[in-house]
């Protein structure tokens, strides 16, 4: 986790570019964000804006509630403390791909049973023996511990004076509706973010329960999606963009041969969100836009001063967006335990898988180039080949 690459002597940043980054949910996946958004400081990278779902919203709120130089501490402290029940002595003894599967089954097995430190403990008595309609009975794990530690580890006057932009996605329980929890938005309505917004973001049911705000009851953003990307893309129309979206599950994966394969690749599929799909539909609005300004460019002198044009080449203006895609590749020995398997092993290879990717993506630095004229909107991937440019 202390291993880092010099700091890049270059900045090939759009001047003008407000730099995005975009945390999906994935449990104990979430180091591979904290190794990711490390390394990317090393690269001149600081985000002006940190969207985030589930442990995307709790890595988000520790970024954006801290001053820059304690957020790397802060970080850590949280995934060291996180992955401390089930700690690194168990390591010399995993040797193979099995041993190794064993091992993290036990571990993920273990934090079923006796949850997380600072972040969730099992129900005592379980839930099964409340009272239908009681708080108790509604989830498997108290999240309280979890309120306790953003407390201590975020600093929520500094996220309300936006410093940073923070937006957290959660999921109401009687509506169904998504809703985003943004600092810059608050400020103009005159709330305040809290440690209840981070929380039900990552309110996942039946294991944490619903987290109750302004009188509606909110359930973890991954129920419903589990990027904030569209929100971003959605929110920001005139500033252009440099967004490093890093995912923990791959939409892309081999066919699976067995039951337990296919519960993984199952997870992976149904928790990727459909992030290609938002890309694809950003792209094909941005060309959109584009075909509107050519045609306006091409209207005869006496139409371009109609009223209606005017609405039109108001609706065809557009910011241009550079999308750094980071995707955590699960390994052969992961199953789908692998989102609550919080051993110190895990963390730690996660945390510097997400170091590795952002250093070999920076490999590429003509990424960060602003699009060309005709290029409103391009994302590349990190794939374990290298750079791919999607078109």
């Amino acid at each position: 986790m202390d291993s880092l690459s010099p700091r890049s002597s270059y900045s090939r940043t759009p001047k003008q570019a407000q730099r995005v980054l975009v945390l999906q949910g994935g449990g104990a996946l979430g180091s591979y964000q904290a190794g990711a958004y490390q390394a990317l400081c090393h690269h001149d990278f600081e985000p002006a804006w940190v969207a985030g779902i589930s442990i995307g919203a709790i890595n988000a709120a520790i970024i954006a509630g801290n001053a820059p130089e304690k957020r790397g501490a802060r970080l850590k402290e949280f995934w060291e403390m996180v992955s401390s029940a089930s700690p690194m002595p168990w390591a010399p003894l995993v040797r193979t791909d099995q041993a190794r599967t064993a091992f993290n089954e036990t571990s993920a097995a273990l934090i079923a049973t006796f949850g997380v430190p600072g972040f969730f403990r099992p129900r005592f008595p379980p839930a099964t023996m409340w009272p239908a309609g009681s708080p108790q009975a509604e989830s498997y794990y108290d999240t309280s511990p979890l309120r306790a530690t953003l407390e201590r580890l975020v600093d929520f006057d500094r996220i309300n004076d936006v410093k940073t932009r923070l937006s957290v996605g959660a999921v109401s329980v009687t509506s169904g509706n998504f809703r985003y929890f943004d600092n810059a938005e608050f400020r103009r309505q005159k709330k305040k973010i809290g440690p209840e917004h981070i929380m039900a973001s990552g309110a996942l049911p039946p294991g944490f329960p619903s987290i109750e705000i302004e009188g509606e009851h909110y359930w973890d953003g991954g129920v419903a999606s589990n990027t904030p990307l569209d929100y971003v893309l959605e929110t920001e129309t005139e500033k252009d963009l440099l967004i490093f979206q890093v995912d923990l599950f791959s939409a892309r994966g081999p066919l699976p041969q067995t039951m337990v394969e296919a519960a993984d690749r199952e997870k992976d599929i149904r928790y990727s969100s459909r992030t290609r799909l938002n890309t694809d539909k950003a792209r094909k609005i941005h060309e959109t836009r584009k075909a509107m300004r050519d045609l306006i460019a091409r209207l005869p002198d006496g139409l371009k001063d109609d009223p209606l044009v005017a609405v039109l080449r108001k609706a065809a203006r557009e910011n241009t967006v550079s999308i750094v895609h980071l995707i955590y590749r699960s390994k052969t020995h992961e199953t789908s335990s692998k989102d609550y398997d919080f051993s110190r092993l895990g963390m730690v290879e996660h945390w510097a898988a997400g170091e590795r990717d952002v250093h070999q993506s920076m490999r590429h630095p003509e990424w960060l180039d602003r699009p060309q004229s005709d290029q409103t909107l391009v994302t590349y991937d990190l794939s374990q080949a290298g750079a791919e440019q999607i078109r």
